[in-house]
């Protein structure tokens, strides 16, 4: 029988999401590699039993989570339901619909449809009667905006989802979308977007209106996959996720030029006293308007590296200096 620490508590530290009055820890476990069907799971779940112990209580997913989809939520059913269940109210549990589900007109995109029966089979793979929040997963082109918050405002006032968010939608989206939900009386409490010092989209507008909505911002990839650490400077080991052939993270992605500037970077991390993958957390928390930092794992130690950024999140002028300079070289 899994007994969470007692001390869980002591060391994290959370932060309200935009006005709203959820908070998130900083450092949050998202599930979208190494919990799929292809993998362990006493290893996926040894890893969200550390983070729980750390304090993390934000569990990140998606319908398409895998592989094969659907298959990260079954895992993370199997974990609630032998760990965690007798904690579900110290938990927020977040997944998502817009990507590819199953065949046909209603299989993804942003429908009415498609949402609530897609939530529907989310909820049936975890075994769980609510999410936290949920989340459309990507903007539609072709649905109306008011079809797609509509189903969001019907969502959260049908009690399957506690909070609405949105995903890797443009500044103008945003807005849009933050007003239909706004005028509905559901707001928009959160947004994933990608977010990396490889990756700053999200410093061109977007954050200017997530802090004027009042909308909070959890980033995902804040690691670039991994190529924020120091795994690939020798080289492509054995297991790691450019070695797999269903990442995202492509051996053409590490590129020369990107390996130098993760060197210089690794090396202005030690002068700090912290690992490249602290120095790129911190340095992606250091905006007031983002809540959280989405990580993901492959072993319980990779979390505890995580959650160690928390101990230094403060820079000074010349370090960030440097990694301008560093990033712009």
């Amino acid at each position: 029988m899994y007994h969470p620490l007692d001390t869980r508590y002591d060391a994290m530290r959370y932060q309200r999401c935009g006005r709203s009055g959820l908070k998130l820890p900083l450092i949050s476990l998202g599930l979208w590699h190494n919990f799929g069907g292809v993998d362990t799971l006493e290893k996926a779940r040894a890893m969200v039993r550390r983070a729980f112990d750390l304090g993390i209580t934000h569990f990140d997913l998606a319908n398409n989570y895998g592989p094969p989809p659907g298959s990260a939520e079954e895992t993370f059913g199997h974990i609630f339901r032998h760990d965690l269940a007798p904690y579900r109210d110290e938990l927020i549990i977040s997944t998502k619909a817009g990507y590819f589900m199953w065949p046909g007109p209603y299989g993804e995109w942003g429908s009415r449809k498609y949402l609530i029966a897609s939530l529907d089979q989310s909820l049936h793979r975890m075994g769980l009667d609510y999410v936290d929040i949920f989340y459309h997963h990507r903007p539609d082109p072709d649905t109306p905006l008011e079809e797609t918050m509509g189903a969001l405002d019907h969502i959260v006032r049908s009690g399957k989802a506690i909070y609405a968010g949105i995903s890797s939608y443009s500044p103008e989206q945003t807005r849009q979308a933050a007003q239909v939900l706004k005028t509905l009386g559901t707001p928009c409490i959160i947004h994933q977007p990608n977010y990396n010092m490889f990756d700053r989209w999200i410093e061109d507008g977007l954050l200017t209106v997530l802090q004027e909505e009042g909308i909070g911002c959890i980033v995902f990839s804040p690691l670039a996959q991994g190529l924020l650490t120091d795994k690939y400077l020798s080289g492509i080991p054995a297991g790691s996720r450019a070695a797999k052939p269903h990442s995202f993270l492509k051996p053409e992605h590490i590129t020369g030029a990107k390996l130098a500037k993760v060197q210089r970077l690794h090396d202005l991390a030690q002068a700090r006293g912290q690992t490249l993958v602290q120095l790129a957390l911190a340095w992606v928390l250091r905006y007031p308007t983002i809540t959280s930092a989405l990580i993901g794992a492959s072993r319980p130690e990779q979390i505890e590296e995580a959650v160690g950024a928390l101990t230094n999140t403060t820079f000074a002028d010349t370090e960030l200096q440097a990694i301008e300079d560093i990033l712009a070289g």
